[in-house]
């Protein structure tokens, strides 16, 4: 299916919901809106495998743009808005855009990045200086469809936390604009979704699963709520007014709504949602519990990535019998791998290869691509972990991410799952630092729920809960306190950040 289709046979049903505002888009208005995008975008030679970026906050306008993409076989490079210039001139030069659409109040950062670039900016939802407005070049473009629709496909980036971001190039399906997307597919298999589903989105379009999974939603039919910003309440709130059947979620945000008071999370009526999933990160054991606790076993969990090169899924019951599991294969099988691409026996720990699943490629990046696959040809995004014997997958950490200390391998992950679970903590990272004697020491970065209260009776209270729960070797050597981490709003810790400011003061490296 596609918005097209809809658009025929329910063309008053809204496609999308701005959560705050009850602004709502229908398939009518998504349908001939994406039709003038379409032609915009041939009207500016772009063709077929071309490329344009999309550099907007969450909003019902940027459907119009990568629906217009999609039915145009265009690329679209959807670009963080926390992007500063030069940062932003790296992706488009990197991808050879042609084509920036831009939220009014980010032009001016799009501008300075396109400077010297063979670039069109148009701004959206306003003007702004030294762009076109997209609404305007719009305006008198016809409503009906271009004459060579083809299908087109996001071009995403990394998130460069070990260098430059690269663009992960996924080849353009084929066949019709309305065949249905492997994540169109899963939603529907995993998840129950169809026509009615209302679809909530808390987190940002530019990121890969909030994108595909609300365009899979328009491709069956649904109804996409679509949050301009997390608010942990804001959420409750949402599900509530707008009676929301389906949710995907990261861990950051089940603590977050875990850690309002239980009179605002037990104000607001959640009982339409039938299922909800998560994924972006290994979810600590008990703050999952937690929300099995309260929100019944519809709290659902699938692994991935941007890439897509494989794919594990579990229930919520099977999560019960397994905790801590990111769930059993489901596209490609996995193998857990040595540093010399060997497989290892059931149970070893090492990293997560897919074997049989889709293709890695990186744009322009040939050594970066060679590099995700071994010597069989399975493929791996650097994530470490381990199978039980009933093939189910638990996830350590990233590879990138350990630390050494005294030969010992260490995983921050475990130790920032344990912290975050402290009702005085409002989050944490966990890092190695430069030490003389070890190499390597532990680090914790923690967030504090009341910034005013006492640093070092906090960090007193928070070594005590550790050394219950984790073995020497792995309590941290030293707690810092922040006012606010480095996150996405997917959840994504920008660790290396962090751990570049240690190393730099350190002048180890």
């Amino acid at each position: 299916m596609h918005p097209s289709h809809h658009a025929t046979v329910s063309p008053d049903k809204a496609a999308c919901i701005i959560a705050d505002t009850g602004a709502t888009v229908t398939y009518r208005e998504l349908d001939a809106r994406s039709n003038q995008a379409a032609h915009l975008f041939r009207s500016r030679g772009l063709k077929p495998g071309g490329m344009i970026a999309v550099f907007m906050h969450n909003t019902a306008r940027y459907f119009d743009v990568v629906w217009g993409a999609q039915r145009s076989g265009l690329y679209y490079v959807c670009a963080p808005v926390r992007l500063t210039a030069p940062e932003l001139r790296y992706i488009l030069a990197d991808a050879k855009v042609k084509l920036v659409i831009a939220s009014a109040d980010l032009a001016e950062t799009a501008r300075k990045a396109s400077e010297g670039l063979d670039i069109e900016l148009f701004s959206i939802d306003g003007d702004a200086p030294g762009a076109r407005s997209f609404e305007a070049a719009c305006a008198d473009l016809p409503a009906t469809p271009i004459a060579d629709e083809a299908p087109g496909q996001d071009m995403l980036y990394s998130s460069g936390t070990t260098g430059q971001p690269k663009g992960i190039l996924r080849p353009r399906p084929e066949g019709p604009i309305d065949a249905p997307s492997p994540v169109t597919v899963l939603a529907q298999t995993l998840y129950a979704m169809d026509a009615e589903s209302i679809y909530l989105c808390p987190a940002p379009l530019y990121h890969a699963a909030p994108l595909r999974y609300s365009m899979s939603v328009h491709q069956l039919g649904g109804t996409v709520i679509l949050m301009t910003k997390f608010d942990p309440e804001a959420a409750l709130a949402a599900i509530e007014r707008w009676r929301v059947t389906h949710a995907q979620w990261v861990p950051t945000h089940f603590v977050r709504m875990l850690k309002l008071p239980e009179a605002v999370r037990t104000a607001y009526d959640i009982s339409s949602l039938t299922c909800t999933f998560h994924a972006a990160a290994p979810c600590p054991v008990d703050i999952k519990q937690q929300m099995i606790d309260w929100w019944g076993p519809i709290v659902h969990e699938y692994y991935s990535s941007t890439e897509l090169n494989g794919f594990t899924a579990a229930t919520a019951e099977e999560w019960l019998s397994h905790k801590g599991t990111v769930g059993r294969a489901i596209i490609g099988t996995i193998r857990i791998c040595g540093e010399d691409g060997e497989a290892l026996p059931t149970g070893s720990e090492g990293l997560v290869y897919f074997e049989g699943g889709n293709p890695i490629a990186y744009h322009n990046d040939p050594e970066k691509t060679r590099k995700a696959a071994n010597q069989h040809g399975w493929t791996t995004v650097g994530d470490i972990g381990w199978v039980d014997e009933e093939g189910y997958l638990y996830l350590t950490d990233r590879q990138n991410f350990m630390i050494i200390s005294g030969g010992v391998n260490i995983y921050p992950q475990e130790i920032e799952n344990l912290l975050v679970t402290h009702p005085k903590v409002a989050d944490a990272a966990v890092i190695g630092a430069p030490d003389a004697d070890l190499g390597e020491k532990v680090v914790a970065i923690v967030q504090p729920s009341d910034p005013s209260g006492s640093q070092a009776e906090l960090r007193d209270e928070l070594l005590a809960f550790l050394q219950q729960r984790l073995s020497r070797v792995k309590i941290p050597r030293q707690i810092d306190f922040i006012d606010q981490l480095p996150r996405e709003p997917t959840g994504k810790l920008f660790k290396r950040l962090l751990r570049d400011r240690y190393w730099a003061e350190s002048g180890a490296r």
